[in-house]
């Protein structure tokens, strides 16, 4: 997949939920407290941050994008800190604030890099009504100057009118990304995209003992709340994108050293509003969202991630190990693709003469999507699959031969008649074969991709050409035209 040359400073972002204030207490710990078996931290540094929503338009205005934050806070030394914290960095907000009511304040003692203990400070807002009618209305003029919406919710009670406020967007056509905390998605309805964590996800669908009943109850939940699509993050499994056409996605996680995931639900969801703001696709930005998530878990606390570190992770990413190589070498490559958001087609055969049907046929396979490989059959498998005067070429030549062909990235061997195993070990996004079959599931390794939401394409061979009749060519004497 290629990413172009981007910015997001045309992005207008509205960002409206629940806003908090973090803090984390900084200390060393050095004995155990005397009163209860827990380690005493001698507190040496605060440091206070927004978070929730807040931290949500600071990872968006990291992008160089424009957001604007509606919230609620209480008329207390918190929300003043919050309001100041944003002032400082520059963020547009509107905050209504709730008479006899706290800031929500979340409080983090770490000591040595580690999370000792967290402490909550916090009550729903969802009964205020006045507060909320009130930002509803900021919501309404709002709307006017913006080209996207997102709601991060924290379950905290500001989107208790969730329904009006995404129907209130998507009546003038603009897409609204909901980060929700809800068990009950109906309340999202309408939205253009979700992006629950797995857990989450659990919670509204059920148990997900397989990635294909996950698929399967996300078409569900697509259909019945008017959804587009779910992006679904899986820790160290990736993400998965469901589109309500029924297309799926599976990206893998970007693998990084892990200090802390606090905030990464954040980064992710700011990465890919501002990306769809600016007119990328949801593959891509949802790709573009994951490694950005893969950036901000090597940070301590809740950090952001700039456009230049997204373009850095990306060049890092882009070399890739090219031509024959070998079924471990192969993987940890796909890996690297897939978390990319590149589409992977695979393909097999003898491939023993290289003929013109043959490069006409991986040219096929090459546009349909970003990285093609070539499984080949082994001197022996060939063998018992064409006869013992088969194959003509070594598995070393034919393979050298296909990595030559610029429409063919990668070229493995394997030596089962069947490429099935190695096809469930790569699980492409397309399988394909030439020729004429009627009955595809037939075809080996068909099944197990159709299950993982991949296609399985049939594509036209050139007529006349196969190796068979090349290699009789070269038995039967030949006639030269016009020879002296």
């Amino acid at each position: 997949m290629e990413f172009p040359s981007f910015n997001f400073e045309k992005a207008q972002i509205l960002v409206i939920g629940d806003v908090m204030l973090d803090q984390y207490w900084h200390g060393g710990t050095s004995r155990i407290s005397p009163e209860a078996p827990v380690p005493v931290v001698h507190v040496n540094h605060v440091d206070e941050r927004p978070g929730g929503a807040a931290n949500v338009a600071l990872n968006v205005a990291a992008l160089g994008a424009n957001p604007y934050l509606l919230g609620l806070i209480g008329a207390d030394h918190a929300g003043h800190t919050l309001e100041q914290l944003l002032v400082k960095q520059d963020i547009a907000y509107h905050f209504e604030t709730v008479p006899h009511h706290s800031t929500i304040t979340k409080l983090r003692v770490l000591s040595r890099n580690q999370q000792m203990i967290r402490l909550d400070m916090e009550k729903s807002f969802a009964s205020d009504v006045s507060s909320l009618l009130s930002l509803e209305e900021q919501y309404s003029k709002a709307l006017e100057n913006i080209n996207i919406v997102l709601l991060s919710d924290y379950g905290k009670g500001t989107l208790a009118k969730s329904v009006s406020l995404i129907a209130a967007a998507r009546e003038k056509n603009i897409p609204v990304v909901v980060d929700p905390k809800s068990s009950d998605f109906s309340i999202y309805r309408g939205a253009t995209i979700i992006t629950p964590n797995f857990k989450e996800f659990e919670a509204v669908a059920g148990p997900c003992p397989t990635i294909e009943i996950m698929v399967e109850k996300a078409r569900r939940l697509l259909m019945q709340h008017a959804i587009e699509a779910l992006v679904i993050t899986r820790s160290e499994h990736g993400l998965s994108i469901v589109l309500a056409n029924g297309e799926v996605t599976h990206i893998p996680a970007v693998a990084r050293v892990v200090h802390d995931v606090t905030g990464a639900g954040d980064t992710v969801i700011a990465v890919l509003a501002a990306a769809l703001a600016s007119g990328m696709d949801i593959i891509k930005a949802a790709t573009l969202g994951n490694i950005a998530a893969g950036i901000v878990v090597g940070k301590l606390g809740a950090e952001t991630v700039t456009v230049q570190e997204l373009h850095a992770a990306l060049e890092e990413e882009t070399i890739l190990p090219l031509g024959v190589i070998s079924k471990n070498d192969l993987l940890a490559a796909v890996r690297m693709s897939k978390a990319k958001g590149e589409k992977i087609v695979f393909t097999n055969g003898c491939f023993d003469i290289l003929h013109a049907g043959h490069v006409m046929y991986l040219e096929q396979a090459k546009r349909l999507g970003d990285r093609v490989i070539v499984a080949v059959n082994d001197n022996e498998s060939v063998a018992r699959l064409k006869g013992p005067t088969r194959p003509v070429n070594s598995v070393e030549e034919r393979m050298q031969v296909l990595a030559g062909l610029r429409s063919v990235d990668w070229v493995v061997s394997f030596s089962e008649d069947t490429p099935e195993n190695m096809i469930q070990s790569v699980s492409p996004h397309i399988m394909v074969k030439g020729g004429d079959y009627k009955d595809i599931e037939a075809l080996p390794g068909a099944k197990f991709v159709l299950s993982q939401g991949g296609s399985v394409q049939i594509l036209d061979l050139k007529e006349g050409c196969s190796t068979t009749r090349v290699i009789e060519q070269m038995r039967t004497p030949q006639t030269v035209a016009n020879a002296p």
